[in-house]
């Protein structure tokens, strides 16, 4: 997901500044035209986010604010102070549920809650919303809903089909979760584990595309690097064999279906759960062969990070 490696903010600097137009030195007209157009375009942001509250205006707000969240400034703190924002799109995600099972949702649908996924995956990746988003703040006094708003993702990941529909609104939703755990943040971690994500990322890991595969995989790898990540998963044997189970069927498909990004989270989980001493002579066992005999050589030649977690495993 390319939202996964979305840049942290740059500082206010020269460095690495683009050149200056031509029309804009000297502040001639086409400066003046350009800074003109600054408060329009978020007027527009404004604009749209409240036509979020309306029911006829909604669809159209949903789908401008996804094309344009990286270019609105500070939309995260806007969507999630505005009065009635969060509910609405909320109010999105919850009117699929009947189309979950039997599985039913079409294309359309599909493609309108991922918009609105697309926003709240904006709010989980800004620092100043992250922490409310995930405690859902914001409705602590609303004793009919759910405080914690990543809850309510979870029936997305918890679905079987592998239609489009399904597929797109799964890897949206891993998105969301994906802007959580980016920022190495204890707090987030032990929230995930609490609401047990870990068997619906394996359920991806087993079931989903390959894009799919590798968000679910790059959630439980920054799992596994917080230390209390690693101590849940190699707390019992269950949770251990879950996790490697799933691991070594994902090597074992790579062999016929290569994919270097995906291999490289599987990996990294590996060598993180080596250092858990019981879960290191468990691998004795249970690493797959395929990563002992040279079988994703070629694969990882031009990745030499990879290649050296493969060799310290």
């Amino acid at each position: 997901m390319a939202n996964l490696q979305s840049s942290a903010s740059e500082p206010s600097s020269f460095a690495g500044a683009s050149p200056p137009s031509p029309s804009s030195i000297g502040g001639g007209a086409g400066g003046a035209a350009s800074a003109a157009q600054e408060p329009r375009k978020m007027a527009s942001a404004e604009q749209l986010v409240l036509d979020l509250c309306d029911r006829e205006l909604r669809e159209n707000a949903l789908l401008e604010l996804s094309k344009k969240r990286e270019i609105f400034q500070d939309l995260a703190p806007l969507l999630w102070h505005s009065f009635g924002t969060i509910a609405a799109l909320l109010q999105e995600i919850v009117s699929i549920y009947p189309a979950l099972s039997p599985p039913v949702l079409s294309a359309g649908a599909s493609n309108r809650v991922c918009n609105a996924l697309a926003l709240l995956q904006c709010v989980a990746s800004h620092p100043d919303t992250r922490i409310p988003f995930l405690h859902g703040n914001e409705f602590s006094h609303l004793h009919c809903i759910s405080p914690h708003v990543p809850l309510f993702l979870y029936p997305f990941l918890n679905t079987f089909s592998k239609t489009r529909p399904f597929e797109y609104l799964r890897l949206t939703s891993l998105g969301v979760i994906g802007a959580l755990v980016k920022v190495d943040d204890t707090e987030v971690i032990g929230f995930l584990l609490q609401t047990e994500i870990i068997p619906l990322c394996l359920r991806t890991m087993e079931m989903g595309s390959e894009l799919s595969k590798t968000v679910a995989t790059f959630i439980v790898q920054k799992i596994l690097l917080d230390d209390i990540g690693l101590r849940y998963v190699c707390a019992t044997p269950e949770r251990f064999y879950a996790v490697g189970s799933v691991l070594g069927n994902m090597v074992i498909s790579l062999a016929d279906q290569p994919s270097t990004r995906l291999l490289k989270h599987i990996i990294r989980c590996y060598l993180r759960l080596s250092d858990n001493p019981r879960a290191c002579v468990a691998l004795h066992n249970c690493l797959p062969d395929m990563l002992k005999d040279g079988t994703f050589n070629i694969s990882l030649r031009d990745d030499p990070a990879t290649r050296r977690w493969l060799q310290q495993l």
